[in-house]
């Protein structure tokens, strides 16, 4: 015949085991929580030393002040120092008059200072038109013409290269009638206004213009014409 335990009774036999195993889970939920807890705060400690670091790191930016430009030294003060001397000063020169006599027949000499006198300088004025225009050997423009053809050349590098033209000369008939001032007022070529002035300088006298019956200088212009045959 079998013996049947209740249920009860089988209960109250597991009741310790039941007891130790509940033990146990609440110890390990409270070293879990207790862990995990430790870990957040270490955690919290190294970003707040890092967020420290951090801040040590940021360097203030200094400005730094220019100095204020020096102002020149003013110059020294120069002081006039005046010598006083005194009134009562004797002077070593004496001057010595001597006792002449005087009477009509006494000769009086007369120096007379002659002073320097001075150059006027008068820069005479050229004249383009006067009263009396100037005139070649009593022959006029026609007279000029004639005698600048007689002694003109013809330049042989203008000669080969087929050039030809008229330069106009410009020239002042001085008082004395020479010429003077030669220049190419329009020129053709080099060769052939080279060879104008030199014509033209070489010029015999004219009789000179006049202004009012006086021999004035008067500008001249004249065409020399080259032309190949």
């Amino acid at each position: 015949m079998e013996v049947k335990k209740s249920e009860k009774a089988d209960l109250e036999k597991r009741k310790g085991l039941f007891l130790e195993l509940g033990l146990v889970i609440v110890l390990s939920i409270v070293l879990i929580a207790f862990e995990w807890t430790s870990r957040d705060l270490g955690n919290m400690d190294i970003m707040m030393v890092g967020d420290e670091a951090l801040e040590e790191e940021i360097i203030p930016i200094t400005r730094q002040e220019q100095p204020e430009p020096q102002k020149p030294p003013e110059p020294p003060k120069v002081t006039e120092i005046l010598n006083i001397v005194d009134d009562d000063v004797e002077l070593d020169d004496e001057l010595i008059l001597e006792d002449m006599e005087v009477t009509q027949d006494t000769e009086i000499e007369i120096i007379e200072f002659e002073g320097e006198e001075e150059e006027e300088v008068e820069e005479q004025q050229i004249f383009f038109i006067v009263e009396d225009m100037p005139s070649f050997q009593g022959k006029g423009q026609e007279g000029f013409r004639e005698w600048i053809q007689q002694n003109l050349r013809y330049p042989e590098i203008a000669a080969e290269n087929g050039i030809s033209g008229r330069v106009f000369v410009r020239f002042v008939v001085e008082p004395n009638g020479s010429v003077s001032n030669v220049e190419v007022v329009r020129g053709v070529d080099p060769a052939l206004d080279a060879e104008a002035v030199r014509v033209v300088s070489s010029s015999p006298k004219w009789e000179p213009g006049k202004q009012r019956g006086k021999p004035v200088r008067v500008a001249y212009t004249f065409p020399i014409v080259f032309v190949l045959q």
